[in-house]
């Protein structure tokens, strides 16, 4: 059984089946990606796994526990955290202060974060803070405004921003939209050192297929809601079924 496993989901929406019949296995410290042509229902599925929509029929379970039902701090609480195709920071604030965001401040002064449920002192917690910076090479940056620095590098700053919840599975949209080449490999370098450093799991949702064939070690392929192919990248390369799903015609 993998850390994820979604079991004959279904979503409708009026007339629509957005998805239907969908199973995906995602095993523990793999990276697993989620392809398709625009209306395959990507986004859908992906706001399942993290409690946003609530399938019509189907499971989805994480590390052994239903995700449906649950609020997405609840979901975060498990070990879930996602990364949105625009970065989620707050411009007016410093990259440190932008750190602090995961974390609640407790009334004896004190500090929990979402993802490990661990309490920390002020100090503790900007030390942690600190080597999730270093960790994707923002550290000299702790006292910049964000508003001011490049897409990529907001993109490493919501990436350490669920970092220091310690997740176990990264959920990635279009974690490179709008980027620079040079960003986007930048960015691919990033993640392939977070999953080696810290046995991540990420499940990512991605267009760009040289980001897809550079990462990922499973692919699911989607079209019109269903699940056509899922295989190593070796294998969906060419592949009929997917060359028909993105050119309307079989290989």
């Amino acid at each position: 059984m993998g850390l994820l496993e979604v079991k004959d989901v279904n979503k409708r929406f009026g007339g629509l089946q957005a998805l239907g019949n969908v199973n995906l296995s995602v095993a523990e410290n793999t990276c697993h990606a989620i392809i398709g042509p625009n209306g395959a229902g990507k986004s859908t599925l992906l706001n399942c796994l993290v409690g946003k929509l609530i399938p019509d029929t189907g499971s989805v379970m994480f590390d052994g526990q239903s995700v449906l039902g649950r609020t997405p701090f609840e979901i975060n609480q498990m070990g879930i955290s996602r990364v949105f195709q625009t970065p989620e920071i707050f411009g007016d604030l410093t990259v440190m202060e932008n750190m602090l965001i995961p974390c609640f401040a407790k009334r004896d002064g004190s500090f929990a974060l979402h993802g490990i449920r661990s309490v920390m002192s002020e100090g503790e917690l900007r030390d942690h803070a600190e080597q999730m910076l270093d960790d994707v090479n923002m550290l000299d940056k702790r006292n910049m405004h964000s508003a001011s620095m490049s897409r990529g590098d907001k993109r490493r700053l919501e990436m350490a921003m669920c970092l220091v919840q310690n997740p176990k599975l990264l959920l990635l949209d279009e974690p490179t939209a709008g980027m620079a080449r040079a960003d986007t490999n930048n960015t691919i370098d990033l993640l392939k050192e977070i999953k080696e450093k810290r046995n991540i799991t990420i499940a990512i949702i991605e267009h760009d297929m040289h980001v897809v064939f550079s990462l990922a070690e499973r692919i699911t392929v989607l079209a019109q809601g269903t699940p056509l192919v899922e295989d190593t990248p070796e294998n969906i390369k060419g592949h009929p079924k997917v060359k028909e799903a993105y050119l309307g015609e079989a290989a």
